[in-house]
């Protein structure tokens, strides 16, 4: 062999070495079976998401959100199927995409306290079916998506069935309803402020974003709900905390929303100020003031609450100060927009629900 030969020989090896190696990077990369989702119709593709709950008969505006997860649809008796709370007014809802084309309604199955999908997803048979029936209902109500609200895998704290499974079943089950509703719907899901209980790198390829519950994380006088930022005096975790864990996990910001909530939550002890004692809309919190609590602002925190006359924290809740701060901190950090719970939470007016509207879409 002369040696112009053995070089080009050599060179082809090199070449054929390289293009297996290639080959081998490009394989492991995984499908991504859902385009990155972005809105079309507002500035930096910037979304908002409301629940919109089944009870009550108020419609909501279709201008000031760009999707909206009806709550809830649950896995059925028969662990094969969904059954929607009050399907007539999910009808009325997607007609509201006759007002704004551009509105994305998708529906939520799950909620705290809502089980059988430990049940559902760790059987294929009964996933199988399960999956084929939320593309069927999204064919039938005219919907874009579905939201899961599984609260949470492999935790029974909201009183359902689990199974140390259940994580990894969580991941078949997203599989199997992505290949039944076909890869142009929305496929979403709501996520403890903790990113606990769901294998997100498995799941990236599935889905289109994260609604991240960046609430219900302490209560008073242990803690804020809702902090912004953590500080002495909430002791626990915030909503930058609760954005950082998933993007830790591998989610990319891009494709995250973070959580509002239109609502406060009050400490024991103070019983006597509203019948609710724990959970307060928004539209109610001036009532707790007339019944003696005083305002306070957690300037570390970015959130206000509020005070019996022991000085003791009794509740702590939004208002547009610390909502408006939540939304600059969206568009500071490039998340994909905003999520909250829930529409009905607001006043008549939509002082919330305008204010996230003219904040993030505009």
């Amino acid at each position: 062999m002369t040696m112009k030969k053995f070089f080009n020989q050599g060179i082809k090896l090199v070449s054929l070495i390289s293009l297996l190696l290639l080959s081998g990077t490009l394989q492991a990369q995984p499908k991504k079976y859902a385009p990155d989702y972005k809105s079309p119709t507002t500035p930096e593709g910037r979304i908002v998401v409301a629940y919109v709950g089944a009870g009550g008969d108020e419609m909501p505006d279709p201008f000031v959100m760009t999707h909206i997860n009806y709550a809830f649809g649950h896995v059925n008796e028969t662990f094969n199927g969904v059954n929607i709370s009050k399907p007539e007014r999910l009808k009325k809802i997607t007609a509201l995409k006759q007002q704004n084309p551009n509105l994305k309604v998708l529906i939520s199955i799950g909620g705290w306290g809502s089980g059988r999908f430990s049940e559902m997803a760790e059987n294929p048979a009964y996933r199988k079916a399960f999956a084929k029936d939320c593309a069927r209902i999204m064919k039938e109500y005219n919907l874009d998506g579905i939201d899961i609200d599984w609260e949470y895998p492999s935790n029974g704290g909201a009183g359902i069935s689990e199974s140390a499974a259940d994580t990894h079943n969580y991941t078949l089950m997203m599989q199997d309803i992505r290949k039944a509703i076909g890869k142009k719907a929305l496929l979403t899901l709501a996520s403890s402020h903790t990113a606990r209980y769901i294998d997100f790198p498995s799941i990236i390829p599935y889905i289109s974003f994260v609604n991240v519950m960046s609430y219900d994380m302490g209560t008073p006088p242990m803690g804020w709900h809702n902090g912004l930022f953590t500080s002495e005096k909430s002791r626990r975790t915030s909503c930058q905390v609760a954005i950082d864990r998933h993007v830790k996990v591998g989610i990319p910001i891009t494709m995250i929303t973070m959580g509002l909530p239109f609502y406060g939550r009050g400490g024991r002890g103070y019983d006597n100020y509203l019948d609710w004692k724990v959970y307060v809309d928004w539209k109610k919190t001036g009532k707790l003031q007339e019944k003696g609590l005083t305002e306070e602002w957690d300037d570390v925190a970015k959130v206000p609450y509020l005070v019996g006359k022991d000085g003791i924290p009794a509740y702590t809740f939004e208002n547009e100060k610390s909502l408006k701060l939540k939304c600059d901190y969206i568009k500071e950090r490039n998340l994909l927009g905003g999520m909250y719970w829930e529409y009905t939470c607001d006043d008549e007016q939509g002082t919330m629900r305008n204010l996230v509207r003219d904040q993030l879409l505009k």
